[in-house]
């Protein structure tokens, strides 16, 4: 990045941490106009975008990020999340998938391609995907976490306590 990009982008993070998503947008604008092939200001400039609920203009700029440089798991992964949260199943999938193809042992992706699942009322698909999230991961609370609602679904009582179980070990992650 350039200094001027590089200065842009760390003020525009630090706005958007502060909650002030309008300045933080205009920052990373002023950036991209600096640097427009740097996928970094992208990414950030959609995760600022998701932050504030405009998930539209998010993907738009992940997209970009992603014609940038296709190989970046955290770019992959959030398309994949603002999808599933537009209700747009079938791009979050997709996004999931070339994650999964070139990082398959990332239990987010993993988790994420579950909650897919479970939001298609397609428990046994939810429920293996949510198992090799834990399987990479054994203390992955929210898979877990994903994993009781699914085994409950299914009617699989003794996986349900399991995980309520190994969940009781683990911290609970902050919010």
């Amino acid at each position: 990045m350039t200094e001027q990009a590089e200065s842009l982008n760390t003020q525009a993070i630090n706005l958007a941490q502060n909650g002030d998503f309008k300045e933080a947008i205009a920052c990373f604008k002023r950036a991209i106009v600096v640097e427009k092939a740097n996928h970094l200001l992208w990414f950030n400039l959609g995760v600022t975008y998701r932050d504030a609920g405009e998930l539209y203009s998010a993907r738009e700029c992940l997209l970009k990020a992603y014609d940038i440089n296709d190989t970046d798991k955290d770019v992959i992964e959030t398309l994949a999340l603002v999808n599933l949260s537009m209700q747009d199943y079938q791009e979050a999938f997709e996004f999931c998938v070339m994650g999964l193809d070139l990082y398959p042992v990332d239990a987010h992706l993993w988790n994420t391609l579950g909650v897919i699942f479970f939001n298609q009322s397609d428990y046994l698909n939810a429920a293996d995907a949510f198992e090799r999230a834990i399987t990479i991961n054994p203390y992955y609370y929210d898979a877990l976490y994903n994993l009781r609602d699914t085994y409950d679904e299914l009617g699989n009582t003794a996986g349900k306590a399991e995980c309520k179980r190994r969940m009781s070990a683990i911290k609970k992650p902050q919010e």
